[in-house]
């Protein structure tokens, strides 16, 4: 495969039903240029193996020293239920397959837990109310 001069590599293919999934490390070869997106790299291998884009998960790229080439790890789910089954929340993100949860920092959560200890009696239930509770 390579058009713009870039070539894909797939190596260390491996099945893994269990997972419903392909998995594989991919090497890129981009000489003329810095790097190649993921989303590029993601509709390449999509057309190459006959897949849904949103089935077809990169990750973990390093470029190779003095550039031109870069390194990662592919993964080709069966569909994309399978994939949102399977992978981490926070790729699902990056793809715009899920929407982040936000929530309050480890620290402030710690914080509000130790100023809740410090009331003692009937005022720790009124305290915890007035608050919004947890």
């Amino acid at each position: 495969m390579s058009s713009d001069a870039v070539t894909l590599r797939v190596r260390k293919f491996l099945r893994n039903p269990l997972l419903a999934r392909s998995q594989f490390v991919i090497d890129v070869i981009h000489p003329t240029r810095a790097n190649v997106s993921k989303d590029e790299l993601r509709e390449r291998l999509a057309k190459h193996y006959k897949a849904d884009k949103d089935a077809v998960s990169v990750f973990g790229f390093k470029t190779a020293f003095g550039g031109g080439r870069s390194s990662g790890f592919g993964l080709i789910y069966e569909n994309p239920a399978s994939m949102k089954k399977f992978e981490p929340n926070y790729r699902l993100v990056r793809y715009g397959l899920a929407e982040k949860v936000d929530k309050v920092s480890k620290q402030q959560r710690a914080q509000k837990k130790n100023r809740g200890k410090k009331i003692f009696g009937t005022g720790r239930r009124l305290a915890k109310r007035k608050r919004g509770g947890d």
